[in-house]
């Protein structure tokens, strides 16, 4: 697992972990700096570790009080109960009421920290334009006491690529900030497109962003790499829950309406390969479909998920589609669990109110 964290001036830390309740069994030391990573190895499945963060004092003769924190590993196959958090778009705070969405990450915040997830899924557009500078606002600082206890993957989506993503000469601003500040599974297409296996179920982060502007993200068309590579990676699931997360959505009837490149590329190898459930984010509002099989109510189709609205003021419906199931205008998350066979979800807004809840089965 990487463990990264920031500090306002260049300080040596150290960090101390182990499993818990042992949290002092390995000792590491980063160099002074302010942006720290530090890999941690010795970790096994199915396992809680916690640890101690120490720093520098101001006067440089001590350390201050340490920051606590607590993580659990991914889970090996036999294991069969999973649960997990999901909400997108925690940038784009209103123009004409900021501090709306302020309040609302603060208030979403509340509520997963009080949740029992053994890790979080963000559909995409952490912040307003892209900028490392923005993430302590929009994500680190509200979703602190969440992020603090629970590892974080994300699909990117098109402000991750910057306001210029349409321009040739925006190839590094992925680079110079996410790409060093963030890091996910490994892979060869890291932090781009990558998937992640714990206990029966197989997560499979794409990344969208070419049908949404973005000219340095990677093609989608059937001879793509990244195509390929999800052919490859649903086909050798097995008999796993299949749960993709992207930024741009399939199906919608929010006010961007369904992406039909993304639709074009991938519906047919979702229904193919037995996707059970697709994340999606690109539009504020959340929406449920249908499980859906070319176009159509099915049992056995592919059900898909808005989570797009953490922090911009929420929008409404715009089109009209015997797809949708439920649509919601309001500030939400959502609850993921895994038992065996049957996934239950739960959406809830910013109040704490049930929104939406649904079960589904393998």
């Amino acid at each position: 697992m990487t463990l990264r964290w920031q500090t306002d001036v260049p300080t040596v830390s150290w960090l101390e972990y182990g499993p818990a309740p042992r949290c002092n069994q390995i000792m590491t030391l980063t160099p002074a700096v302010s942006n720290h990573k530090v890999v941690l190895y010795g970790l096994v499945p199915n396992q809680d570790f916690c640890y101690h963060l120490y720093v520098e004092n101001a006067s440089k003769n001590g350390v201050q009080e340490p920051v606590n924190g607590n993580f659990r590993t991914l889970f090996s196959p036999e294991r069969k109960v999973v649960t997990f958090l999901a909400l997108g778009s925690t940038g784009n705070d209103s123009l004409a009421d900021p501090s709306a969405g302020v309040a609302g990450r603060q208030a979403l915040a509340g509520f997963m920290a009080k949740e029992k997830a053994d890790f979080v899924i963000h559909t995409g557009n952490i912040t307003p334009d892209g900028l490392n500078t923005q993430a302590d606002e929009s994500l680190f600082g509200p979703f602190a006491s969440v992020l603090r206890k629970t590892p974080l993957f994300v699909a990117l989506g098109p402000q991750e690529y910057g306001a210029q993503r349409a321009q040739s000469d925006s190839k590094p601003f992925l680079y110079n900030n996410y790409t060093r500040y963030h890091d996910m599974t490994w892979s060869n297409a890291t932090p781009k497109y990558y998937y992640f296996d714990t206990a029966n179920a197989r997560f499979i982060v794409l990344d969208t962003n070419i049908a949404q502007g973005a000219v340095w993200a990677p093609d989608i068309n059937e001879e793509s790499a990244q195509t390929k590579w999800l052919k490859t990676t649903l086909s050798s699931a097995g008999d796993k829950w299949k749960i993709v997360v992207m930024n741009a959505p399939a199906y919608s009837t929010g006010v961007n309406g369904s992406n039909l490149e993304v639709a074009a590329a991938w519906v047919k190898l979702f229904e193919t390969y037995g996707v059970n459930l697709v994340l999606q984010g690109g539009d504020t509002n959340y929406e449920r479909t249908f499980p859906l099989r070319n176009g159509e109510t099915h049992s056995r189709g592919v059900t898909y998920v808005t989570l797009g609205t953490a922090a911009p003021t929420p929008t409404k419906r715009v089109y009209e589609d015997a797809y949708t199931a439920r649509f919601v205008s309001a500030r939400h998350y959502a609850v993921g669990k895994i038992v065996d066979r049957k996934l239950t979800f739960t959406v809830y807004s910013e109040t704490g109110k049930q929104l939406d809840k649904f079960e589904m089965y393998l």
